[in-house]
């Protein structure tokens, strides 16, 4: 269901009430956009849906903050990414410990020119996502902030509290990572 600018500002302005049918209808509407950003940073289905749970009361908790100016998406889209980035942080530990398994598992891949057949172009968004999913927590946070959200190795470095060679690193090994998934699967369909 689309709905007008007016429209969302009026149920917005009822959120604002705590209205709770007016909170049911701003879930519905964004459910499948925010998840599919949850699902980016999650480890799983059920992590994803732990985010956007955590990320919904966060927007409900801080919609007085939101003053109409700019787009709503957007604003909640941020919260619904700092959910994210706090699941991350809460795993820390845990991360660092199982990052060392990932070192070095894959080496890096050719890149191709553009005169040169590239064999990725066969390759859907859903076998992306998919190898998205198998990184490490680590490698997969920096390259969802990277790539999907477009921030600066500097802004990630701060957000997951590591440094920027640590961001450069984990995006150069997620590209490289993901890259030989995807070329382990291209090679499987064509066995």
């Amino acid at each position: 269901m689309k709905l007008s600018q007016r429209e969302l500002e009026k149920i917005v302005k009822k959120c604002k009430r705590r209205d709770r049918l007016s909170q049911r209808k701003i879930y519905e509407l964004f459910y499948v956009k925010m998840m599919s950003v949850c699902y980016r940073y999650a480890r799983d289905e059920d992590e994803a849906k732990d985010i956007l749970q955590d990320g919904f009361i966060k927007v409900f908790e801080k919609i007085d903050n939101y003053s109409f100016e700019g787009s709503f998406e957007g604003w909640m889209r941020r919260i619904i990414v700092n959910t994210a980035i706090d699941t991350y942080r809460k795993r820390k530990r845990e991360l660092s410990q199982n990052e060392e398994l990932y070192k070095n598992t894959y080496k890096e891949f050719n890149e191709y020119d553009d005169t040169d057949y590239n064999p990725y172009e066969s390759i859907s968004i859903k076998d992306v996502v998919g190898a998205m999913q198998l990184l490490s927590p680590a490698y997969r946070a920096v390259f969802n902030l990277y790539i999907m959200e477009g921030m600066t190795h500097k802004e990630i470095a701060a957000s997951l509290e590591i440094s920027e060679g640590t961001s450069k690193s984990n995006l150069a090994k997620a590209k490289a990572n993901v890259k030989k998934m995807l070329s382990e699967k291209l090679n499987k369909s064509y066995e």
